[in-house]
């Protein structure tokens, strides 16, 4: 192993790093196309599954309609604009945002408390959520927008599942050659559909103008009046509506907090409003005839079908922002220790953030084609959609509370109200969601809990096996004092990747016992990836000189940064000349792990890292080593 994270740790907020020399403007239309198409998406099914579910069927009566409408808004209102936009995502670490930068974030600020590991696990849980919700996105999305074929051409109702999958294995597919040029389409689309829905519920709160009082908390309490039980299940399908509202905190470095801001207030936020309050007034004029799909039922007849091409066109972004979302949770996890290396491929020469992981898009696109076959129909698949979000965004809600008194020192009489708002409103959403566990629900938690138990057991298992490679480790003074002198100096450089930044690295030891010579320079190399997103390049190198052309380098690169050993050595002249690839070789050390009965973890989860650590991406690749350079040592290590 070849990189020694920091921990998460940081001691203060930062100012953003992140500068968008684009305009205003043209930042929140491409927040529009890649942000908030998950969200956008949700009036395809929250707001019929909340009177069709037949765990919790409602009445069709005024009171009912517009209680829901005033639920949605108000859950709008509190969940997306105050917490999300308003206070989380002023929470930014260097800019970026995601449950894994506001871990880093906030940690620091507990490490020296009794439940910090408490708060980590809670983040690395919040995590595991994540690619539970990532698979069921694409398939609730493209499946509920392709399910408007059976109300616009009844004829083609057969072909639903099969047009859906054949969607989704494309939009897989596509993947590899990176979405730069589809991206620059996403705005656009997600500009049109947004208008379209807006227009279609004006076109139909017209005709029942009475719709607009929902926005009255009023009807929201009387709902629950009314029926308190069924008011209570219903929770579990009206969070639909705001289903992808942490994707603005994750997509924060990409645009920005006012450009995300600005586009959810004053374009999205209307929009999705006026569809809702649309779709509530025609089944306040038609009833349970309109109940199949009111979405789709808002358009005229002619236009259902370029209606169901559009909804299926942001029902493709909505799911490739997901799976893009994926990739940089798994970059950050990856750099952070949560996760074994694997193989990343940059799709973008000018983009950072442009990635591909194969092994994350082909275990997506299997998990998903299988949720399409096996649950059939967006009905059926919202029973299984929620649980991961709600559990995620009542994580956010923990991390916030440390934010708000740890780290930003907010009184307790201003943070205590509106951490009770959050959590009364985040709890109800995520037990309301338990009780669709039967019917569903268990696919993410037990997704959520299988990765949960892999990112641990890496984390846990990395910092064993470093613990074990110190001990009885010589201290690099003697042996330098010891071997400068007795081994035969040879021309050329020798680069020793080491995860600790103290003792003599394995490699090194193992390379004098065989070869039985030094080179003439000799630097311990040790790559830390940095508890915040991009590290000032003015910062990356740390050197000390130990003597007898032995020198100590220490790299560092922020946890959104690629882990460029060449390139960054490039820039590193003052450990006796420039380097030169062609004169350079690198040692590595490969460790065989042996399951031992030794305090640490249980032998089951020994051999489970033993089995990740084998299957790693090996350091050569990850750290874009010439192949021609590298050498190889092994060596075992029991833990």
């Amino acid at each position: 192993m070849s990189v020694a994270p920091t921990g998460i740790a940081t001691t203060a907020t930062e100012e953003s790093h992140s500068h968008h020399p684009q305009g205003l403007g043209r930042l929140a239309l491409g927040a529009i196309g890649v942000v908030f198409g998950d969200i956008g998406t949700s009036p395809l099914y929250a707001f019929r599954e909340t009177f069709a579910n037949p765990h919790h069927p409602l009445p069709l009566d005024n009171a009912h309609i517009l209680g829901v409408i005033s639920l949605i808004f108000w859950s709008m209102m509190i969940v997306v604009s105050v917490k999300y936009v308003a206070i989380i995502m002023r929470a930014d670490n260097r800019g970026e945002g995601g449950s894994l930068a506001l871990l880093a974030l906030v940690s620091g600020q507990t490490k020296t408390r009794r439940w910090s590991r408490g708060i980590v696990l809670l983040g690395v849980f919040a995590t595991a959520l994540f690619y539970g919700d990532s698979m069921i996105t694409p398939a609730v999305t493209v499946l509920g927008a392709v399910e408007g074929l059976a109300v616009a051409a009844p004829a083609f109702g057969s072909f639903v599942l099969p047009i859906a999958i054949t969607i989704l294995i494309v939009l897989f597919k596509i993947q590899r050659s990176g979405t730069e040029r589809v991206g620059l389409f996403f705005g656009p689309v997600m500009l049109v559909y947004f208008t379209a829905i807006a227009v279609l519920g004006i076109m139909s709160f017209v005709q029942t103008p009475e719709v607009l009082f929902a926005l009255s908390p009023h009807y929201a309490a009387q709902f629950f009046l009314i029926e308190p039980v069924r008011g209570f299940l219903a929770l579990g399908s009206v969070v639909l509506a705001v289903t992808g509202a942490e994707a603005l905190y994750a997509d924060m470095g990409h645009f920005g907090r006012r450009p995300i801001g600005l586009s959810w207030l004053v374009f999205v936020l209307p929009a999705l409003m006026l569809n809702y309050m649309g779709q509530g007034a025609l089944l306040v004029r038609e009833g349970a005839a309109a109940l199949e799909s009111p979405f789709y039922m808002l358009a005229p007849e002619g236009l259902q079908l370029p209606l169901v091409i559009l909804a299926t066109a942001a029902a493709v972004i909505a799911s490739q922002a997901v799976i893009t979302g994926a990739f940089s949770v798994t970059q950050q996890a990856i750099q952070l220790g949560f996760m074994p290396r694997l193989r990343i491929e940059h799709t973008s020469a000018a983009t950072a953030g442009q990635i591909y992981i194969p092994l994350i898009n082909w275990m997506l696109m299997v998990m998903v084609i299988l949720l399409v076959l096996f649950f059939r129909s967006s009905s059926n698949l919202t029973s299984a959609y929620g649980i991961a979000v709600t559990g995620a965004m009542l994580i956010d809600t923990c991390l916030l509370g440390v934010a708000l008194t740890r780290l930003w020192k907010w009184p307790l009489y201003a943070a205590l109200p509106l951490l009770g708002l959050f959590f009364l409103v985040d709890g109800a959403y995520f037990l309301a969601n338990l009780t669709k566990v039967p019917s569903g629900g268990w696919f993410p938690l037990l997704v959520g809990f299988i990765i949960f138990t892999f990112l641990t057991t890496w984390s846990t298992g990395r910092k064993l096996m470093i613990q074990r490679l110190r001990e009885g480790t010589m201290p690099i003074h003697i042996f330098i004092d010891s071997a400068a002198g007795a081994a035969s100096r040879v021309p050329g450089t020798a680069i020793f990747m080491t995860s600790s930044p103290e003792g003599v690295p394995h490699a090194l030891l193992h390379n004098l016992k065989h070869n039985k010579v030094l080179h003439e320079r000799i630097i311990l190399l040790t790559v830390k990836i940095m508890s915040q997103p991009y590290w000032p390049e003015g910062e990356r190198a740390k050197l000390d000189d130990l003597g007898h052309g032995f020198h100590r380098l220490v790299l560092r690169f922020g946890f959104m940064e690629e882990a460029d050993v060449p390139s960054a050595l490039k820039r590193v002249e003052m450990a006796g000349g420039a380097f030169k690839m062609m004169d350079t070789s690198f040692f590595l050390s490969r460790q065989t792990l042996l399951a031992a009965e030794r305090p640490g973890m249980s032998v089951w989860r020994e051999k489970l890292f033993s089995w990740m650590l084998r299957n790693a991406e090996s350091a050569m690749e990850f750290f874009r080593l010439p192949t021609n350079r590298v050498v190889e040592l092994g060596s075992q290590v029991e833990i």
